[in-house]
């Protein structure tokens, strides 16, 4: 796995087409929040989810081998026994890395993707991980500057 912050910078400046396989309509689904928050910050989200034909605006694919154009990520929020298929899928269609969610941590999935030649990223959110690094903590509230090390003014 690689995860130190000059790794992660590197993925996240440079795949910007993010194949989202198990993404939710739903929108307070992780997955959904998530990409919806990607979306927001330049990414092409390409959902990979069977059940919808279209999420965030966006044409959903029943499966990755389905996409008719190139992927560089592929960000994986599927069971922890599902996940190796999916990176020999992503490795199939060329991807650049794969991304298991957090709390996703496959071993297999680890070592298919780094022998195909992959970034492998895991039990790591996209999200939290580009808010970190690029400066997007305030969206959704979380730097909201109302905790401060200045003491408040009460009367």
């Amino acid at each position: 796995m690689q995860d130190d912050i000059p790794t992660l910078r590197r993925i996240l400046a440079r795949d910007r087409t993010i194949a989202v396989v198990g993404l939710s309509a739903e929108w307070h689904r992780p997955s959904h929040f998530a990409a919806k928050y990607l979306q927001e910050h330049g990414y092409r989200i390409v959902p990979v989810n069977p059940r919808y034909p279209e999420i965030l605006g966006e044409k959903s694919y029943p499966r990755l081998e389905d996409i008719p154009f190139p992927v560089d990520m592929v960000d994986v929020f599927r069971k922890a026994e599902e996940i190796p298929a999916v990176a020999r899928s992503a490795v199939a269609i060329g991807a650049k890395t794969l991304w298991q969610q957090l709390g996703l941590m496959s071993e297999e999935a680890d070592r298919i993707a780094t022998e195909g030649g992959l970034d492998s990223v895991w039990d790591r959110c996209v999200k939290i991980e580009h808010a970190r690094l690029f400066g997007g903590l305030n969206w959704a509230g979380v730097n909201t500057q109302v905790i401060s090390a200045h003491r408040s003014k009460q009367g």
